[in-house]
């Protein structure tokens, strides 16, 4: 076995021990948040940034952010946002940023308006400057790591690095949650989301990062398992990621993940040669059996509650009246809210007080594209069209790129089902602006 196949042995049996420690050792978590902090501090200082450190600390605190709210290992709850923007900000002062991502600039000069109207609009508390902080941190982080990774060149192999500090922490998560759910058919009682399967914290983040976590091993199936052994190994991580996702009952993680895996599948198979080809219709039936194996175990687990939950039923089988569970309500609303107010909207954090003087229920937004409507109005339109735009634009001279769509698909969905409430989608979508050049580690990309 090859040494660098051993230390990848090594990662991910630590981070199996470290969701070991993050179950039975009450304090653990807060050692282990903390770490991760110092830690990339540290990293990306003694290297002076080099070889673009602060993308791989950064990686690790977006794999990591759903275990530690969970355990509440976080400084505090926003604070991965935060700790990558800090990141990225020392990453700008040792390599710059390219001159020519004034895109970014421009989105940032568009959410300030919002700030403002909020300010004046709610009188400037403690409660507005929770609830500012709260609605502006994802793109925040977003717009920051995008004037940090644009057009920036990096390699094939470090893109996928870079992806496996992202995906080794959700290793972790996985054995926690296993920990604290061993039995599943004790905790269902019917088909919404649950938190019981979700280590106590909200399903639909933790169903997110699961979902990317399906995605990250399945792609390490393709391009990284040049042995036996390693494929045996990620097609088992995969397997687990995937079952922990399905049983959170939680469906748009999952789904990204799975949209995700069809759409890196098609790109890779337009890229490689013949010979490759061959080596990828053996992946394909492999890949194929084993969801078909997942979906199957993960129904007997479930006794048949997973496809009444993905039909759209409940324990009884009727059908539900909505199939967004409130969020469609949520949607159209802050629609109607942007129609009222449409060039500056309501401001930062006022949508959700005026949905609850309309409706009297109190409820935050799942979706980020009609929030920055509601909230930005005209601004925040300019806003979405730059961040829809940009990537695509920039597939034309950058097509080595080949997890691009991939990442554009994970932050669109993403954020139409969880809003930004984590920071993977604003990291994961910074990742489509990354000029890639491919390299010589082998992988069916290479097959020759």
């Amino acid at each position: 076995m090859k040494e660098s196949e051993k230390r990848y042995i090594f990662l991910i049996l630590l981070h199996v021990v470290l969701g070991l420690a993050m179950f039975y050792i009450p304090f653990f978590p807060k050692i282990y948040g903390y770490s991760i902090v110092l830690g990339g501090i540290l990293f990306v200082v003694n290297s002076q940034n080099k070889n673009n450190e602060v993308l791989y600390a950064s990686a690790y605190i977006v794999g990591s952010e759903a275990v530690l709210r969970m355990t509440g290992g976080n400084i505090n709850y926003e604070f991965s946002k935060y700790g990558i923007v800090i990141f990225m900000l020392i990453g700008m002062y040792h390599k710059g940023i390219s001159k020519d991502a004034a895109a970014y600039w421009i989105f940032l000069l568009l959410l300030i308006p919002g700030v403002f109207i909020a300010t004046y609009s709610l009188k400037y508390t403690v409660d507005v400057q929770n609830k500012i902080s709260f609605n502006t941190s994802g793109p925040l982080c977003l717009a920051i790591c995008s004037l940090y990774t644009y057009t920036r060149k990096v390699t094939f192999k470090q893109i996928n690095e870079i992806l496996l500090l992202v995906g080794l922490p959700i290793i972790t998560t996985v054995v926690y949650l296993a920990l604290y759910t061993p039995s599943v058919r004790e905790v269902l009682t019917g088909t919404g989301s649950n938190y019981q399967t979700s280590g106590g914290f909200g399903p639909n983040q933790v169903a997110t990062i699961l979902g990317l976590g399906m995605f990250i091993f399945v792609s390490r199936l393709i391009f990284f398992s040049g042995s036996k052994e390693l494929f045996v190994i990620n097609l088992i991580i995969a397997f687990n990621i995937s079952y922990r996702g399905l049983i959170t009952f939680s469906r748009g993680g999952m789904m990204t993940g799975f949209f995700m895996i069809i759409i890196i599948i098609i790109v890779t198979y337009f890229k490689i040669n013949s010979k490759g080809r061959v080596k990828m219709n053996y992946f394909l039936v492999i890949i194929a059996l084993a969801m078909i194996g997942i979906w199957l175990y993960t129904s007997n687990q479930t006794g048949g509650l997973i496809e009444k939950r993905y039909a759209n039923e409940d324990a009884s089988g009727r059908v539900k009246k909505d199939r967004f569970t409130g969020r469609g309500e949520l949607a159209r609303e802050e629609i109607i809210t942007f129609i009222q107010n449409p060039i500056f909207g309501v401001g930062v954090g006022k949508a959700s007080d005026l949905l609850q003087e309309r409706t009297g229920e109190s409820a935050l937004s799942h979706n980020e594209i009609t929030r920055m409507l509601a909230e930005h109005g005209a601004f925040g339109v300019l806003g979405l069209i730059i961040l829809f735009a940009t990537p695509l634009v920039l597939y034309m001279d950058n097509n080595n790129n080949v997890y691009l769509l991939c990442f554009i698909l994970f932050w669109i969905m993403t954020i139409n089902h969880a809003a930004m409430r984590l920071a993977a989608p604003a990291f994961i979508y910074s990742l489509s602006l990354l000029k890639v050049a491919f390299n010589e580690e082998k992988s069916i990309m290479h097959s020759e």
